[in-house]
């Protein structure tokens, strides 16, 4: 192999070596950009369901909202900021009410129930939100001292 023949191939690799690293550039600063994205998303879902959370509460200490609707809501609100948070005694009664009431009909299958069906239901839920309604206003209280000590609340 001639000395000019070597220079050429190494003028190659060389300069195949550069166009791989400057792909391999464009791909890493591709991978931070949806990265960055991806966290935005993240802390947005973050403050909107922690502003759910707040609004639901309120509502629910104030007595403004049914005491099961409320509960679900407080329940998805909190799984999504951090599944664990239902772990803590604190918010077991949203659990406890969605784990009693999750079978009941909601929206258009509750309207293709009879009326006699619709009544058992409504009797059902009246007895959980009468058993839990002071469980789950404590809770709902809790879940504001949450919100308000934000995010220092999430490792306790």
């Amino acid at each position: 192999m001639t000395t000019m023949t070597a220079a050429i191939l190494v003028g190659i690799a060389l300069a195949i070596i550069a166009g791989l690293a400057a792909y391999a550039f464009r791909l890493n600063k591709e991978v931070r950009r949806r990265e960055a994205l991806r966290d935005e998303e993240a802390q947005r879902a973050r403050d909107n369901c922690l502003e759910n959370l707040e609004l639901v509460a309120s509502a629910l200490v104030q007595q403004q909202v049914d005491i099961t609707e409320g509960a679900w809501r407080c329940k998805v609100s909190l799984e999504i900021i951090d599944a664990t948070l239902l772990e803590r005694d604190a918010f077991r009664p949203f659990v406890e009410v969605y784990d009693r009431t999750r079978h009941l009909h909601t929206h258009d299958a509750r309207m293709a129930l009879s009326p006699k069906e619709r009544f058992k239901e409504d009797k059902e839920r009246i007895a959980v939100e009468d058993e839990y309604r002071q469980p789950v206003i404590e809770a709902a209280r809790a879940a504001l001292v949450f919100r308000r000590e934000w995010p220092e609340s999430l490792h306790r």
